[in-house]
């Protein structure tokens, strides 16, 4: 996470042009845009979330600035509306966020940033956001996450055979893919470059290609012109067209110049095997993959209860 992203948490959207303006002598300063079972959603609250994302609108050509602020506008508005449905959801099952909940989440990104406090909220004002507006956001973000682990956690059941099922889904993915290790000698070619030039360049190559009948004496050309190791690579990594000459190759040998945009290539490889070879056996990564299959699942459950919150609630929208 950057430093610009640290602050974005889940919001979405900006605000209407004419809204986000000073506002002229006929502007509405304050109304009711939605009313949310009997708790009304105010303009300014609206615009508050705005704020600090209003930089952000300098990107938008001006042809499209009004059209794009309404819908984005209207996002916030959905946004503030699914706030308040879990607000009221988390009255009903008495789920609180105290300051010390808040305090311990602050820390733990601070922490995973590895950010000192200062600098810290000084990365929170360059996105607009004040202290006590970012620690409001994350309030809203804790109390959403106990809503949701109380009300949707128990619907999620990961098993061991889940876990086994997804890594072998990943392997036998990985598998359908080759990785090679590989070294390169290169030989850029100068921008432009009369065809007199390329030619010398090629020639060059060629002359090294030849020279390299081995793993040492590639890699003493390596120091000689430049290059060295490109590592593991997956099919892919590399152009097409050089990465047709590794699928070619055995392991050992050394290529025949090739050319790409940038000048001309020589290559040794080292080794390839199927890409499933290189990945960690199950049992050092089954962590991780609960914890991305927990993520997938809790994001459709949240999808899933927040239908659920607005089917039953009453929603009158008046933007």
């Amino acid at each position: 996470m950057t430093r610009r992203a640290l602050v974005a948490l889940a919001l979405v959207g900006l605000s209407f042009g004419a809204m986000l303006r000073a506002p002229a002598r006929a502007d509405v300063l304050e109304r009711v845009v939605a009313v949310v079972n009997d708790t009304p959603i105010f303009l300014s609250a609206v615009r508050r979330r705005a704020l600090p994302l209003l930089p952000r609108l300098a990107q938008v050509p001006p042809d499209r600035r009004g059209e794009e602020l309404e819908n984005l506008y209207r996002q916030l508005l959905q946004l503030l509306i699914d706030e308040q449905l879990v607000q009221e959801a988390a009255r009903e099952l008495q789920v609180r966020v105290t300051t010390a909940d808040v305090e311990r989440a602050l820390d733990n990104v601070r922490a995973q940033n590895q950010l000192s406090e200062d600098e810290f909220w000084q990365a929170v004002a360059s996105q607009g956001y004040s202290q006590a507006s970012y620690r409001a956001d994350l309030r809203q973000q804790l109390l959403r996450l106990k809503v949701l682990n109380q009300r949707v956690r128990t619907r999620v059941n990961i098993t061991e055979t889940d876990l086994r099922r997804r890594y072998d889904r990943e392997r036998r993915n990985a598998n359908r893919q080759l990785r090679f290790e590989a070294s390169q000698i290169f030989f850029p070619a100068p921008t432009g470059a009369s065809a007199t030039e390329l030619r010398a360049v090629r020639e060059l190559a060629e002359a090294a290609a030849e020279e390299a009948v081995d793993e040492e004496t590639f890699e003493a050309l390596v120091e000689e012109y430049g290059g060295g190791s490109l590592g593991w690579l997956r099919q892919g990594d590399l152009p097409e067209v050089l990465e047709t000459v590794l699928l070619g190759m055995g392991e050992g040998e050394v290529s025949a110049p090739v050319r790409s945009v940038r000048g001309y290539h020589v290559f040794f490889l080292h080794g390839r095997e199927r890409g499933g070879e290189g990945l960690p056996p199950f049992e050092a990564v089954k962590d991780q993959i609960f914890q991305q299959m927990m993520a997938q699942a809790m994001d459709r459950q949240e999808r899933v209860f927040l239908q659920e919150l607005r089917r039953d609630a009453i929603i009158d929208i008046r933007l």
